[in-house]
């Protein structure tokens, strides 16, 4: 991890994150990772608060990315100076050695001139501090080779011309010398792919020879004398056109084959991001790899210009940490993180095929009441251990918990995102940090004191949220719906929950109450821990309804069918992983 970059071609998706709480999009697959080298799984390791820095680079192979964008713009300045000083250089000698009384002449100096001038610009505007698109670097670099290209035509013209008129020796020097050092510098200065380098510098040598070969076929100038437009001359030019042009080409395919070796060592034992898989104003999610154990993980990261918000490093640094104290199975692992040279901040985590609750209820409707136990046990004993480690997750809902496939087992519930999490005691927090979030959390899923902010939320305002999610799962709706989070929220506080039997007639009663207790307004009402709420749970018949071989059936028969895309992708990595 320490000096490695992250390798990454993402296309982009549209797909949202909730960039307040750092919120995974729905549909997101999880899945899981790899230690990065140098990383480390002690959750109380005090690297975690200074992260090393490591170079991100995007493109997984040497085709221009981020990292070759920067190579290119550096190249075409390089290019661009170059070519700017041997301009500037025959402006001024042009001026003493050759007279400008004539149009040609003058009008070719003042084109050199300006050629120069352009390339200066071009030279000074591809500053390293200057961000430039690959739309932007392709005008540049057509500027840059277009227009002195343009000018040797002009100059090939007008040197023929006078040299039909004049019969002068001055005007029978080589006339494709100019486009041999065009070329080489092409060929020298610019990354290239070696068929998108044929294609331009034989674009290059092809004007001079329509050129040659036209004057002299039309020529009026004929024999050996004629140094610019006889048969022998035009047949040489051709076939030295035509060797550099091989030259320069296949000198650009040996340096792209040795930036490909030097890339491939740099990525052993990085990440290379494959695609984006949302994406908000916090932060980004994407399907990665690890390059050494080939297994597919979740890199999340935030960019320093993603937002202007000055806690919001430090909210996702905290979600680091959090989570990295969780050891439970049925919660998201965290195995690497880091921070680039520019600042941006990453972690790498479990990647989890499967798909979250809220897509699973969108999609094929309210879960069969002991499904919903089971998963729900199993968030309770992910939930459990946060809060003996003093953790309460603050912002729990359908779309924080996965149903994943994992060691063979389907329906393994996993419990993600604890980016507002806090602790319950924490003497160290940030205070500026506590009060910006002092309402955090989903509306549909928040519990009364989270609402109103009058009382600090502890491990009793997750099980709230948790009676919230329950009761989604079971009617496919929030306990409460309205036009705006604010009424929301206040009905959170003030309004008494529709009982779920009210939308689905056919749910169990014992269900149901439990359901209901963890919606009490009043904490005390509620149960104590998530402890009790498991045992609860436990002890329903509908806990013997539901298990690992229904739940096998239920995803083998969906994914048999469906050609939705978690679905298919959930068991393409399964398969991957026999």
């Amino acid at each position: 991890m320490a000096s490695s970059p992250l390798v990454q071609t993402p296309p982009p998706l549209d797909r949202t994150l909730d960039a307040t709480a750092g919120d995974l999009p729905r549909g997101y697959l999880g899945g899981a990772v790899s230690l990065g080298p140098g990383g480390t799984s002690d959750p109380s390791s005090q690297n975690i608060q200074r992260p090393i820095p490591i170079q991100l680079v995007e493109g997984s192979k040497p085709g221009l990315s981020s990292e070759l964008t920067t190579l290119l713009r550096d190249r075409l300045r390089s290019a661009a100076l170059v070519l700017c000083t041997g301009f500037t250089l025959f402006f001024i000698r042009n001026f003493f050695i050759y007279g400008l009384d004539q149009w040609d002449a003058l009008l070719l100096w003042g084109i050199n001139g300006m050629v120069a001038a352009v390339l200066a610009v071009c030279a000074f505007s591809l500053c390293r501090k200057c961000a430039h698109s690959l739309g932007k670097l392709r005008m540049m670099e057509l500027a840059i080779f277009g227009l002195p290209a343009l000018f040797f035509l002009l100059y090939n013209v007008l040197y023929i011309n006078r040299w039909q008129a004049t019969q002068d020796p001055a005007y029978a020097q080589n006339p494709i010398a100019p486009w041999f050092l065009l070329v080489f510098n092409y060929a020298i200065f610019i990354p290239n792919t070696w068929r998108r380098a044929a294609v331009v510098i034989g674009v290059m040598v092809s004007v001079p020879i329509l050129l040659f070969g036209s004057v002299t076929l039309l020529s009026v100038c004929i024999g050996k004398n004629c140094p610019v437009n006889n048969i022998d001359t035009f047949s040489g030019n051709v076939l030295q056109l035509l060797l550099v042009a091989g030259t320069g080409i296949f000198g650009v395919a040996t340096i792209n084959s040795l930036r490909a070796e030097v890339y491939e060592a740099k990525q052993l034992g990085q990440y290379k991001l494959k695609r984006l898989i949302g994406s908000g104003g916090m932060g980004e999610v994407y399907l990665a790899e690890h390059q050494l154990m080939k297994r597919p993980v979740a890199l999340k990261l935030i960019r320093p210009g993603k937002t202007h918000d000055p806690q919001a490093l430090l909210r996702f640094e905290r979600e680091v940490r959090a989570t990295a104290k969780l050891s439970h199975w049925n919660s998201i692992e965290i195995f690497d993180y880091g921070r680039t040279d520019d600042g941006t901040f990453y972690y790498v985590m479990e990647y989890l095929p499967g798909m979250n609750l809220a897509d699973m209820v969108e999609r094929y409707g309210p879960l069969p009441p002991e499904r919903v136990v089971y998963l729900i046990q199993q968030v309770c004993e992910a939930l459990g251990e946060a809060h003996e480690l003093g953790l309460i997750h603050r912002d729990l809902k359908p779309g924080n918990i996965f149903s994943a496939h994992r060691g063979g087992v389907y329906d393994v519930a996993k419990l993600l995102d604890f980016g507002l999490a806090k602790p319950l005691m924490n003497k160290e927090d940030n205070l500026e940090l506590t009060v910006q979030g002092a309402i955090t959390g989903s509306p549909l899923y928040m519990s009364p004191e989270q609402a109103t902010g009058e009382s600090e939320p502890d491990a009793r305002s997750d099980i709230y949220s948790l009676g919230a999610v329950m009761y989604y799962l079971l009617t496919g709706r929030s306990p409460f719906q309205a036009d705006n989070p604010i009424k929301v929220l206040l009905a959170h506080a003030s309004q008494p929950v529709v009982p779920p039997s009210k939308h689905r007639p056919e749910l169990p009663a014992e269900l149901e109450a439990i359901v209901l207790r963890c919606l009490e307004k009043s904490p005390q009402d509620r149960y104590g821990s998530t402890r009790e709420l498991w045992q609860a749970l436990v002890g329903l018949d509908l806990n013997r309804r539901w298990s690992r071989d229904a739940a096998e059936r239920w995803w083998q028969a969906h994914c048999a069918t469906h050609t939705d895309t978690a679905c298919q992708e959930a068991r393409q990595i399964a398969e991957s992983a026999i």
